[in-house]
């Protein structure tokens, strides 16, 4: 059973925001003992998240969290949005799809980047993405 140590909320409204939060993720893989190859991925897939709350759903917020899963140790990110919602979850996980004039690598790339990925969207109320890492040599 996953137990969370440590929780901070960020709200999401404009660009700038993003400094902010990817800050404190890098913050907490350090104090979590992260590698910086571990905390580079983790706050490159943090990074993309929030950007595209900002971008595709104009605000939201982020849930940050230490977890722990026996004897685990990882980092849970939790996007939210209230946006239009993604209509084809599946196609919008492919390499190179995009609705955004981008080089459609989001998405499928925070996956590849994280141990566990969870996407739920509904159209017009707005798409949930929840990430972990567990860190390594435990």
């Amino acid at each position: 059973m996953i137990s969370v140590s440590d929780e901070q909320l960020f709200e999401l409204h404009q660009p700038s925001d993003n400094a902010g939060f990817v800050y404190a993720v890098m913050i907490l893989t350090k104090e979590l003992g992260y590698s910086n190859t571990e905390t580079a991925l983790i706050s490159t897939a943090a990074s993309e998240l929030s950007t595209n709350i900002i971008k595709y759903a104009g605000s939201g917020m982020i849930y940050l969290r230490a977890v722990t899963d026996a004897d685990k140790t990882g980092i849970e990110i939790e996007a939210v949005d209230n946006g239009p919602g993604i209509p084809d979850i599946e196609m919008a996980m492919r390499e190179t799809y995009s609705t955004g004039k981008s080089l459609g690598l989001g998405l499928p790339s925070v996956k590849r980047l994280m141990d566990e990925f969870i996407i739920e969207s509904e159209n017009r109320k707005g798409t949930i993405v929840k990430v972990r890492k567990w860190r390594t040599g435990q």
